[in-house]
């Protein structure tokens, strides 16, 4: 098979690196695609708001299937227009990205369909939404409608704190996405990530990470994309996955047949597992990042199968299997993250860095006079397996340390709840 990769960071390149793995690939393209993925697939460079121009592409290399990466093409409607051209993608149609494009829709649809979640209001000017804040009080949760890059949501612990971020929203800070905000219920718990392949019937689950979002030590800081994640995670128990499908997956599934907008693609639902349950925070409708960089090192089946049976709609036959071992990503940022990263630097020794059991994915690199430099936020992942995560945390930073890049940094405890509940358990 021919496939064609959209995207350009870290989770496209642990993407990039299981779909190479496939005895029927035949030939993977990467569109952009970044130095890092160059040993998995031909680099292209495509301007991917380019959908006519991707089209062509897909046509003229005879492309057999096409996998999205990133939320912003779906949520441009990329994959309607490759299927009114005939070409098989794997992604969610404009109308189903919604589920991430709008926060909004998300949740109102967990109204209608009685999906656990936050309570929430929704806003289109400031004061009305200050005065929402006013009422419940703090701590107290803002968010930007539309995507803004992981960074449109704030935990104000707070009224002051709340107050600005909706000064924030509605004063241009997150562009577009911030014309309206929803302010939701602070909710109480531990935080998990969920992975469904849909086919537009069937949701087929797809494994369970735990990412860390705050860019500090200890959970502090701002939020960011997300500085690290592991895989499983501990906290979603055989139970808590049983109804996290029967609560929140199935009726979204159903509620999104039901309005002519059957979801295809990966369901990525953010959770929060309270003393009642898993209640819904946010849905994204790609791979989250850093969680696909663990989910991939872990899964032992054929990507390129599922991910095609996912866009043929015939998920109901498939299975997915995981290693029982944990993998642990560590993101090394520039400098300046999240606010303003620094770029251009040289990043020396990923030759070194990586080992058996531990994968250097790229997620903000570019080439330079044959040199890597940072060209991003969130540079590289670099992501270990082992039979603890323990071990997975050791084998992580072991490798961090052997990069030569005195630009970046990285939060230093990542998978620190996995590791607590082993020593607990008397794991070394």
């Amino acid at each position: 098979m021919n496939v064609l990769l959209i995207g350009s960071g870290g989770r496209e390149h642990a993407l990039a690196w299981k779909l190479a793995a496939s005895p029927l690939l035949t030939k993977l393209y990467a569109a952009p695609g970044n130095p890092g993925m160059a040993g998995e697939a031909e680099l292209i460079p495509l301007d991917i708001s380019d959908h006519e121009a991707v089209c062509a592409f897909c046509t003229g290399k005879k492309i057999d299937l096409v996998v999205v990466g990133p939320e912003a093409p779906l949520v441009a409607g990329i994959a309607d227009d490759l299927r009114r051209m005939g070409i098989k993608v794997f992604g969610a149609s404009k109308a189903a990205a919604r589920l991430e494009g709008s926060k909004g829709f998300t949740k109102d649809l967990c109204a209608r369909y009685g999906i656990p979640t936050a309570a929430y209001g929704r806003f289109s000017d400031a004061e009305t939404a200050k005065a929402y804040v006013r009422q419940q009080g703090a701590p107290i949760v803002v968010k930007a409608d539309g995507l803004a890059a992981g960074k449109g949501v704030t935990v104000a612990m707070t009224e002051a704190e709340a107050l600005q971020a909706i000064d924030d929203c509605f004063s241009g800070s997150f562009g577009a996405a911030g014309v309206e905000v929803v302010v939701e219920e602070f909710l109480t718990g531990e935080e998990a990530s969920f992975f469904c392949l849909c086919d537009g019937t069937t949701a087929l689950p797809f494994g369970t990470a735990q990412d860390h979002k705050q860019v500090g030590e200890g959970d502090t800081g701002p939020n960011t994309g997300g500085m690290g994640a592991y895989s499983p995670a501990p906290v979603m128990s055989p139970d808590m996955v049983s109804r996290t499908m029967k609560e929140i997956i199935e009726p979204t599934m159903r509620g999104m047949a039901e309005m002519g907008s059957p979801f295809y693609g990966v369901l990525f639902a953010g959770l929060m597992i309270t003393q009642s349950g898993p209640k819904l925070i946010e849905y994204n409708v790609r791979f989250g990042d850093p969680e696909c960089q663990v989910l991939m090192m872990r899964l032992k089946d054929d990507l390129l199968v599922l991910l095609e049976a996912a866009a043929d709609g015939q998920l109901s036959h498939m299975s997915a299997r995981w290693r029982d071992e944990t993998a642990l990503t560590v993101v090394v940022a520039a400098k300046g993250y999240p606010a303003t990263p620094l770029k251009g630097s040289v990043i020396r020794g990923l030759d070194g860095a990586a080992s058996d059991g531990v994968e250097v994915f790229h997620a903000g690199t570019s080439l330079r006079d044959g040199q890597i430099v940072a060209n991003g936020g969130r540079v590289l992942n670099v992501t270990a397996m082992a039979k603890t995560a323990i071990e997975a945390q050791r084998l992580a930073y072991e490798a961090v340390d052997r990069i030569d890049w005195p630009e970046g940094f990285c939060r230093r405890d990542i998978g620190w709840r996995a590791v607590d509940r082993e020593k607990r358990a008397g794991v070394s």
